[in-house]
């Protein structure tokens, strides 16, 4: 067997199994001591349903204030470009107003020499076309 190969079996031992079936182990036995403590005789099964909440809610919360925080920025935000768009969206429509006229006269000055040109050849087949 290569030396590498035998490095990384001895990294995938000490990097990923060992961590892993410790934290098992560690929430096992923090499992275990939930239930002794609680289903004992004199075990407050209240008092463990309330921390049980808190630790389920607590997590939740400080995720939906993250949420708000970032969805209040996204309205200030959005308050703020509602409050210089338009101005300049106004501008860019004329602007766009404007180059559409430029192109119309454009586009008319390139086909009015082939409108006079194809007048005029009907013109002068009405012409010899009526004697």
């Amino acid at each position: 067997m290569h030396e590498s190969y035998l490095k990384h079996r001895k990294q995938l031992a000490w990097q990923i199994i060992l961590p892993v079936v410790l934290t098992a182990l560690l929430i096992v036995a923090l499992i275990v001591l939930v239930n002794v403590a609680t289903f004992r005789d004199n075990g407050d099964v209240a008092r463990w349903a309330a921390v049980s909440t808190i630790w389920i809610v607590v997590p939740i919360m400080i995720g939906m204030l993250i949420f708000l925080v970032l969805l209040v920025g996204l309205v200030y935000l959005m308050k703020k470009l509602l409050d210089i768009t338009p101005t300049y969206t106004g501008m860019a429509q004329d602007y766009a107003h404007k180059f559409a006229g430029y192109i119309k006269r454009g586009a008319d000055a390139v086909v009015k020499p082939i409108f006079v040109l194809d007048g005029l050849g009907t013109s002068i087949k009405a012409f010899f076309g009526r004697k």
